[in-house]
């Protein structure tokens, strides 16, 4: 087969994103296109926008969701504002689009044993996904033998518990991966035991409605588990070197198989394209210094359709159907966007008008010298109306009344007072006045003695005191007597 005869894929240009130093384990695309949210085996997050950068292609944020967590799952939600990072610790966390936490999810108590009676996982999470329907609701995979789905508005405790029980001694296992089909009636899983899950969602979870043992081989770690646009079929990336496509009427055996895809990564998938007519995964390189492989494969016996040779092992990749690019996170830490200039829209063609700033001549500057700016003065900051939305006449009445925008000086101080100025508020006028020290307005000796008359009425408190007072040695004579002995 000829290239021409190949059905178009955006694939002839591309631009690299560089920024993380380690393996791209995590990569999600908004649903607009718009926006690329990254996480890596260097710990970090990163947000990339495709309209607000230039051409040296950086993030416009970068965090640490978990410390020295590396990130294994990202997914936005379908109204693009909010997207969720799964790390290796035990919390799903909720962002906003512009990297704000909004929420961590509660993890749960290792000490129950019964799974359903936990408020969170009791293990790392591994990954999630979104309700197609319901913008509330998503479900998480971990390695405790659960899936949850979770309610947004509830991060104390999920809605549902599903509890995987495994062949194998011990009847628990590891769940890698999990999904929604496209009308969000079916939950499926993928094991490190090997096998698939799928359950009804709407049924009490007890146990799967099919399932395949040994669908990978056992102690492997399947990377991804998708369902097409009809909901039919199920493809799978497993960590066993192979591809495998189900059908859900026939879910014994695998319809297709493709066995020669080295995995060098847990975290490796593989997708639909945007038609569901082919499929896109990465492959790594099986000799040290070889480079690594994107495969498109066609959808009927997963024949290869394309061969694409990259720089690095490609580990995540996206193909976006509204931008129709294809983002591959690599494990050189490098994520390569792909795009068409005829069949690609926005995304990364956004970039290519946005060439590196042109440098300053002489010519530039002795023109800017040659013609001065004139400046009209009421056109300054300091002129000019800080509140144009209300009436000037109005505000400057109301700020010629206030105090402070006036810069009134303080008034003089009247009415009682000690010290310097009288209380500002009217509570501690009040509470002076009653204090008031009245010291200075009346006699010491009268205010020693008033008592002396209530005393001489009122013997009941001072007869004891009468009795054992001395007698005065000079005593104060009365009037009468004075004219008595004259």
């Amino acid at each position: 087969m000829n290239d021409s005869d190949l059905p178009e894929y955006p694939i002839t240009h591309e631009v690299v994103l560089k920024d993380h130093t380690k393996v791209i384990s995590a990569l999600a695309l908004d649903p607009s296109g718009a926006r690329i949210v990254s996480g890596s085996h260097d710990y970090d997050c990163k947000l990339w926008d495709f309209g607000g950068m230039d051409h040296r292609c950086q993030a416009f944020k970068t965090w640490e969701p978990a410390g020295s967590y590396h990130i294994r799952d990202l997914k936005w939600s379908n109204d693009g504002q909010q997207f969720l990072c799964i790390s290796g610790n035990l919390q799903p966390k909720l962002y906003d689009r512009d990297g704000e936490e909004i929420s961590t999810f509660i993890k749960g108590d290792p000490y129950i044993r019964d799974m359903k009676h936990t408020s969170g996982h009791v293990s790392e999470v591994t990954a999630c996904c979104w309700h197609p329907k319901d913008p509330k609701l998503f479900i998480t995979s971990s390695a405790d033998s659960t899936v949850r789905i979770w309610d947004t508005e509830n991060k104390r405790k999920q809605k549902s518990v599903i509890v995987v029980k495994s062949k194998d001694r011990g009847a628990r296992t590891k769940i890698m991966t999990c999904t929604y089909s496209p009308d969000g009636n079916t939950i499926g899983a993928a094991c490190m035991d090997g096998a698939i899950h799928l359950w009804q969602t709407n049924t009490n979870f007890v146990r799967p409605n099919l399932s395949v043992e040994g669908a990978h081989a056992k102690e492997t770690e399947t990377g991804s588990i998708v369902f097409s646009i009809d909901g039919k079929t199920i493809l799978t990336r497993g960590g066993d070197n192979t591809i495998k496509l189900w059908d859900i009427r026939a879910f014994k055996k695998p319809v297709a198989t493709r066995a020669d895809l080295p995995t060098l990564y847990p975290n490796t998938n593989a997708v639909f394209s945007p038609d569901d007519k082919y499929i896109i995964t990465g492959a790594g390189a099986v000799v040290k210094g070889s480079s690594g492989r994107l495969m498109f494969l066609k959808k009927d016996g997963l024949g290869v359709e394309k061969e694409l040779e990259v720089d690095s092992t490609p580990v995540k990749v996206l193909w976006h159907p509204k931008i129709n690019q294809i983002v591959t996170g690599m494990a050189n830490g490098q994520i390569c966007v792909l795009y068409s200039p005829t069949t690609s829209q926005n995304g990364a063609k956004l970039l290519l008008n946005k060439g590196p700033p042109r440098k300053v001549t002489v010519e530039d500057m002795s023109d800017a010298l040659a013609a001065p700016a004139i400046i009209t003065p009421h056109a300054l900051p300091m002129y000019r109306d800080l509140d144009p939305g209300r009436g000037t006449k109005r505000k400057r009445d109301k700020d010629r009344s206030d105090p402070k925008k006036s810069r009134r000086p303080d008034l003089p101080v009247n009415g009682p007072g000690k010290g310097g100025r009288v209380g500002a508020s009217a509570t501690q006028h009040v509470v002076q006045n009653l204090v008031r020290d009245t010291t200075r307005d009346e006699d010491p000796r009268e205010a020693l003695l008033k008592y002396a008359d209530i005393a001489e009425k009122d013997s009941v408190w001072t007869s004891a005191w009468k009795i054992n007072q001395p007698k005065p040695v000079f005593a104060e004579v009365p009037p009468e007597e004075d004219e008595e002995e004259k």
